[in-house]
């Protein structure tokens, strides 16, 4: 039943896809260009109703059951709603980020799903207590945004995101949580017919309302399928979710360096900085693609890794990242403590 759900979701959004470029030409929620754009014409870019209406759809014949599912679909619909509204309209960030609360707040508040601990190698399990709400919110809000940012290439964040699902499908298949599984598998089938229209060259983007909807599904089904598995913490969804985590953290990093605003915008994310260095489009795409299958593979070794195996592919990786970020100038062009100290210890 799950492969004809998925096989459904697959065909409504090859399906629907045209009919929303039809309907985004005919409202004007287009995309024009400007200096921070890689495109160069006018672009269609409500693409996430198309995801969103064939995950709803492949959902509704398989309705997998769980209690946190009700308050899921609500909150989904609100950050489709939220990001429609800012791809017609624009809205402020402060109004985006309210609705993207409001979402949150959805889950977490009435669905009841949070981050009540972690466990932390040789220390045992943290308990969070009441800090338990806040920090669950923060995981939602942050992942949704960090899903966001990526979205800056064709096919970029509907390919990220895919990968990611399907990362997220394999550790809930390993774990037995036939919910967390059957939704992200829907979600990805929904995902890839809609990147047959997006990837380069695009003849749509999804817009806010695509990957904040994305975003918001994978925070939460990321979250649901770890948070009362006993033996392991938030660390395995944060591998998975590598790239946009990564991306947002030196973006900040970036900016804190350069005295701008965290949430000002700029020309310097991963994928500017590929295409910076000589990429073209749709290698800088497969190259982030490469990236996101590696944290991917590398999640799913962490879940069945002993704790000093753990600890050792986390340190490899965080070596890997750094090197990488600095050769490509992802937290500024100035930025290259390792470099310089691999130098240093050259001489």
């Amino acid at each position: 039943m799950l492969f004809i759900a998925m096989s459904v979701a697959f065909i409504a959004a090859i399906i629907l896809t045209p009919l929303v470029i039809k309907f985004a030409y005919r409202i004007g929620a287009v995309d024009r260009p400007n200096y921070r754009k890689v495109h160069a014409r006018i672009m269609p870019r409500i693409g996430g109703l198309a995801i969103f209406g064939a995950f709803i759809i492949g959902y509704a014949i398989l309705l997998p059951k769980d209690e946190h599912a009700i308050s899921i679909l609500i909150g989904a619909v609100l950050i489709v709603m939220i990001g429609f509204l800012d791809d017609m309209l624009e809205i402020t960030a402060k109004a985006k980020m309210l609705g993207q609360l409001v979402a949150a707040l959805v889950v977490v508040l009435w669905g009841g799903l949070q981050i009540e601990f972690i466990n932390l190698p040789f220390l045992g399990q943290l308990d969070f207590g009441y800090l338990s709400i806040p920090i669950t919110i923060i995981w939602i809000i942050g992942i949704t945004n960090a899903v966001n940012l990526i979205d800056g290439l064709d096919g970029l964040a509907a390919g990220v995101s895919t990968i990611a699902l399907i990362a997220i499908t394999v550790m809930a298949l390993l774990m037995g949580d036939v919910f967390v599984a059957a939704t992200a598998s829907i979600l990805a089938a929904s995902s890839i017919g809609f990147l047959l229209y997006n990837f380069h060259p695009a003849k749509i983007f999804m817009g806010d309302t695509g990957s904040l909807f994305l975003g918001f599904m994978i925070s939460v089904l990321a979250l649901l399928g770890f948070k009362n598995v006993a033996v392991v913490s938030l660390v395995i969804p944060i591998i998975m979710l590598g790239v946009p985590i990564s991306d947002t953290f030196f973006a900040i990093v970036r900016r804190v360096r350069m005295k701008q605003s965290i949430t000002a915008a700029d020309k310097s994310h991963l994928h500017h900085c590929l295409l910076r260095v000589g990429f073209s489009h749709r290698q800088a795409v497969l190259t982030i693609y490469g990236i996101a299958i590696l944290f991917g593979a590398a999640a799913v070794l962490f879940s069945q890794a002993t704790v000093w195996g753990a600890l050792l592919l986390i340190f490899v990786m965080l070596i890997v990242i750094e090197l990488f970020v600095e050769l490509i100038g992802l937290a500024g062009a100035n930025y290259r403590p390792l470099l310089n100290l691999v130098r240093m210890i050259g001489k």
